[in-house]
């Protein structure tokens, strides 16, 4: 019999109908993978079997333990939500509370589902913390989620969710935007405590790999529909529909230009060294170093990536850079001929046009308030006041049409883009000053396979085109082997391991950049092997 058996599910906003006729079913203690591109509608789906989508329509059934989630009342639905079926979402940073500490709002899912009291609820919260593999737990439980890094984070989340028990665990791209090693001690974690409950697990991932080592089937959306399913050894080895076949083949694929070796560096950086200070009670600070005595070099047309582990200081030192972070940045740092570590912020000012900055979260760095011909305007306005209006309007438009974006979209806001589309809006942003240096964060982490392919064949290709050159910040090692010429391996702020990339990459001398490698290819080798 079936835990959860969804039948001709539609969903539709409005006029939209974004989910259509599909059909699946997951058996105790079965684990079971939706993939597809951005936009497919596999995360409504899944919210779906909690019906979590707000202002939606649904038509089918969806039942759960052979009772039907569509049917039931609010009431009902509320004691079957964190108790019999719970969620891990894709950012635990948005999804925690951050005014409760981690503890208060574990014991909260205890004291209501499971009625225990305060302070038994407090102490299964230490043990289920300790479960997941935080350290200190019943320090960890007092602190706030702006407190805990990514990793631990998503392991509080996971704890939450696993409070009661719950016979089914919905995740929603749970190691997005973690670095590798930690996105496989949170795979294993799950499957761990899977195999420990026997409890069924719908996931929803864009990371093909993760998907292959985890799941026992995979189901495969596009445009809304369930075009195939299949057990996952199945589905990877012989795919049905072009569709998957295209999925399994979105894959980075070396795209980097000639660049002269003899030439000046654009940036050179020697001893940079960044330090925060943090508070010791009411009167004692002490020093940080988040980056210890860096240097590098980059030249016109070049990428150089920076690699590491969440908490290395890989962004922290692009930032200081930039001349953009918050820490008290020490030594030398030169753009062109310019010592801009020496200028002030007012002298700085003209040269920031020409250092520019692609965040990691395009929908967290574009105004929901402002048009994209607003937010794309905006620098150039800043940059160049002499523009008049129509010349402005033009200069965006081009930039737009530039990244793949029709100029009948200056208009719209930023809620009605996909990721992907939103990543190039906010390169248009980036190129529409015409920099020499773009600082890009993690471009492609949140980004499905497919879409990652094409923003980073754009970037590739304004690289080519422009001569830009790129300080590329990523966890993804197959991103960085295809994009960078040269790479710097960071540990606990210090670079430990850096040059061409091929050859650091396929032979790595340091033991760190080794671990970094194995939990690269951790998921594929252990279906492999």
């Amino acid at each position: 019999m079936s835990l959860l058996n969804v039948q001709g599910l539609s969903v539709a906003f409005g006029d939209a109908v974004v989910v259509d006729d599909v059909s699946f079913a997951i058996a105790p203690g079965e684990k079971f993978a939706l993939v597809g591109e951005s936009g497919s509608g596999k995360t409504v789906t899944a919210l779906s079997a909690l019906r979590l989508n707000q202002d939606a329509r649904y038509r089918g059934s969806i039942l759960f333990n052979g009772e039907d989630i569509l049917k039931m009342s609010e009431p009902a639905l509320r004691r079957l939500r964190g108790k019999d079926a719970a969620m891990i979402f894709q950012e635990p940073m948005t999804a925690l509370n951050p005014l409760f500490s981690i503890g208060n709002q574990i014991a909260e899912v205890l004291m209501l589902h499971e009625g225990l009291s305060a302070k038994a609820a407090a102490q299964r919260t230490v043990q289920l913390l300790d479960k997941t593999g935080i350290p200190e737990p019943a320090r960890r439980a007092l602190a706030y989620p702006h407190q805990l890094s990514g990793g631990q984070r998503q392991r509080a989340m996971i704890a939450m969710a696993l409070a009661c028990k719950p016979h089914l665990l919905i995740a929603d791209e749970p190691t997005t935007a973690l670095d590798v090693t930690i996105q496989v001690q949170i795979l294993e974690l799950l499957n761990q405590l899977q195999r420990e409950e026997n409890m069924a697990v719908l996931m929803i991932s864009h990371d093909l790999n993760l998907v292959r080592h985890f799941a026992d089937r995979v189901g495969v959306m596009e445009k809304g529909r369930l075009i195939e399913t299949a057990p996952v050894h199945d589905l990877f080895a012989s795919p049905r529909e072009t569709y998957t076949r295209k999925l399994l083949a979105s894959h980075p694929q070396r795209m980097v230009n000639k660049v002269d070796a003899a030439g000046a560096p654009l940036l050179e950086a020697k001893q940079v060294r960044c330090t925060f200070e943090i508070k010791e009670g009411w009167f004692k600070r002490r020093s940080f170093a988040a980056v210890d005595d860096v240097a590098l070099a980059l030249r016109p047309g070049e990428t150089v990536g920076i690699v590491g582990e969440s908490g290395s200081g890989k962004s922290t030192l692009g930032m200081a850079l930039l001349r953009l972070s918050a820490a008290r940045v020490s030594g030398t740092i030169r753009f062109r001929e310019h010592a801009i570590s020496e200028m002030s912020a007012n002298a700085l000012r003209p040269l920031r046009s020409q250092m520019q900055v692609v965040f990691q979260d395009p929908f967290a760095s574009l105004s929901p308030r402002r048009t994209i011909e607003q937010i794309v305007g905006e620098g150039l306005a800043l940059h160049q006041p002499q523009l008049g209006a129509q010349a402005l309007r033009d200069t965006v438009a081009a930039a737009l049409e530039e990244v793949g974006l029709s100029a009948a979209m200056m208009q719209r806001y930023p809620h009605e883009f996909s990721g992907g589309q939103r990543q190039r809006i906010a390169i248009a942003r980036v190129l529409v000053l015409k920099p020499a240096l773009v600082l890009l964060d993690e471009p492609t982490s949140s980004l499905d396979v497919s879409v990652q392919m094409q923003v980073l064949q754009l970037l590739a290709e304004l690289q080519r085109k422009h001569g830009i050159a790129y300080l590329f910040i990523s966890h993804d090692l197959a991103v960085i082997r295809a994009m960078a010429h040269r790479v710097l391996v960071m540990k606990d702020g210090r670079v430990v391991e850096q040059g061409d990339v091929d050859h650091v990459l396929s032979a790595p001398s340091q033991p760190y950049t080794q671990r970094l490698l194995a939990a690269s290819t951790y998921s594929a080798a252990a279906v492999d092997a």
